[in-house]
């Protein structure tokens, strides 16, 4: 777990690729965020956030969102602020997912991909996706709440060969 003293506040996760080649359909990559219940943290989850959502009290949105990466640095950002996260929450993943279009594509397809989970001025996390090269999407980060209350965070760089919809629904499970 990563997190100091009275655990995480307001956590950001950017993300940023390359544009696809002239010629080629756009790429886009989402951010998606699944909000699971402190009494059932690997269910179904509470609620879903992603580029055309935010959870229902604001304490996550989407404040950057692209729909082609576009290569200027981080261009798509979801701000997590689980200082202000209701207690009935203890578990929060984030992912990102590749939409599928007429070209399937995996993280290996897409150019100059890359991801990082920071606090203020903090890098708590960055991967470029090469672990999950052959995958459609992948979980990056488990933010989880502890019993006396306080947040942290844990890698968790897994691949899924879905799209986004269904993602939603598997990546906050225990995998086989």
């Amino acid at each position: 777990m990563s997190g100091a003293g009275d655990g995480l506040g307001k956590v950001e996760v950017r993300l940023k690729w390359d544009p696809s080649p002239f010629g080629e359909t756009p790429r886009h990559l989402d951010i998606i965020a699944a909000t699971y219940p402190a009494d059932d943290p690997h269910g179904r989850p509470a609620y879903v956030v992603h580029y055309d959502s935010r959870s229902p009290d604001g304490t996550i949105n989407m404040p950057r969102h692209s729909q082609t990466g576009m290569g200027f640095g981080f261009v798509e950002v979801m701000v997590l602020e689980f200082d202000r996260l209701a207690p009935v929450y203890g578990r929060v993943v984030v992912g990102v997912a590749i939409h599928q279009n007429a070209t399937p594509r995996t993280f290996g397809d897409i150019s100059n991909a890359g991801v990082v989970v920071v606090e203020g001025y903090r890098q708590l996390l960055a991967d470029d996706f090469s672990r999950v090269a052959d995958a459609t999407a992948a979980t990056v980060a488990e933010f989880t709440r502890s019993p006396s209350g306080v947040w942290g965070m844990r890698e968790m760089i897994r691949g899924f060969e879905s799209d986004p919809v269904l993602f939603t629904a598997e990546m906050g499970g225990s995998r086989r």
